[in-house]
């Protein structure tokens, strides 16, 4: 607010320095220079004071007439309270202008919380769509990891069914080694026992020979009886030895029947083996499935993943333009000019 009152001296220093800038000192120029303090009609009899000082000091000048300086004084009476009516209706538009511009910077104030908050639900909108994207990718690794596992399964059962075709094929080979062999001693044993058979009916026709000659020999010649009997022994013992070759042939021929028992078994265990690659052949197809199952997954859950990305590209630059928005509307808040009251703060 304004000062109570004024002195004199300042009066005389600002009527000083208006007339050191070539202007004249009016009242209104006084006070104007005085920062707008001070009555009108104290100045303008400090300033009537200064003058008549000054006059008194020059020689002075002609005196005025009482009635004049009534004339002057009801003039500058009426000047005072026209300046009034002038400064009160402007300080009424001044009011009423900053009502105004109140008024406005409330409407102002609205709209940046009616933005603030759109800005915030953009945030937590850009909030949610980072979560669901990270719970996208975190799905998108536990399918691109179950989908490694399967593939390292396949190739686990893969590698198991090569060395399971493997096996069969050793199997079917020694499976073949055994039946040529067995055709071999089959052949070979047959072989022996016409081999063998041929010399036994040989020694029997040699013997029944023998024998023949032995009896019509027998009567005439009693004296080669012991060695008919030796010879006898002989015979018999060969006889023995043949059976004893073919009692060794039969234990042979049991022997090869246990072979082919063993063949039999290993044929069992080849066909059981067949089913095995039958199985894990069909377990593989159903691998095979999952895994294109799994593609299928992967393909959709990277179509679902471009989307959020493109929804969370759309909300960043939104967010960028609501930002760049309440930006401006600040920056032209605070370049608006400040409420022009100073002269009212003055008076």
């Amino acid at each position: 607010m304004a000062r109570g009152g004024i002195y004199k001296s300042e009066v005389i220093r600002a009527r000083d320095r208006l007339m050191a800038m070539g202007r004249y000192p009016s009242v209104d120029a006084v006070r104007q220079e005085l920062g707008n303090t001070g009555s009108k009609t104290t100045i303008q009899r400090f300033l009537k004071e200064i003058d008549e000082e000054q006059d008194g000091k020059t020689g002075g000048k002609v005196a005025i007439s009482e009635a004049l300086h009534d004339i002057v004084a009801r003039l500058a009476e009426r000047l005072n309270l026209e300046a009034d009516e002038r400064v009160a209706a402007a300080k009424a538009s001044h009011e009423a202008e900053i009502a105004q511009l109140r008024a406005e910077l409330d409407g102002f104030k609205t709209d940046l919380s009616k933005v603030q908050g759109e800005r915030d639900d953009a945030l937590g909108q850009l909030a949610a769509a980072k979560t669901a994207h990270q719970h996208t990718a975190e799905r998108l690794n536990e399918v691109t990891l179950a989908h490694t596992r399967s593939i390292q399964e396949v190739s686990d059962l893969q590698r198991l069914l090569r060395a399971e075709e493997g096996h069969r094929q050793s199997l079917e080979e020694k499976y073949s080694h055994s039946c040529k062999s067995l055709e071999h001693f089959q052949a070979a044993a047959k072989e022996q026992r016409e081999h063998e058979r041929r010399e036994h009916e040989q020694q029997v026709q040699y013997l029944q020979a023998e024998i023949l000659t032995l009896r019509e020999r027998l009567v005439g010649k009693e004296s080669e009886l012991s060695v008919s009997n030796q010879e006898k022994v002989q015979l018999t013992t060969d006889l023995a030895r043949a059976e004893r070759g073919l009692h060794e042939a039969k234990h042979e021929l049991r022997g090869l029947k246990g072979v082919k028992e063993e063949l039999g078994s290993a044929a069992a265990q080849v066909e059981r083996l067949g089913r095995q690659v039958v199985e894990l052949q069909a377990e593989l197809e159903s691998l095979r499935t999952r895994a294109n199952k799994l593609e299928e997954s992967r393909a959709i859950d990277l179509s679902k993943i471009h989307d959020l990305e493109l929804e969370l590209a759309t909300a960043k630059s939104a967010v960028a333009t609501q930002e760049q928005l309440a930006e401006t509307f600040q920056a032209w808040i605070g370049q608006m000019p400040a409420p022009k009251n100073e002269a009212t703060k003055r008076r």
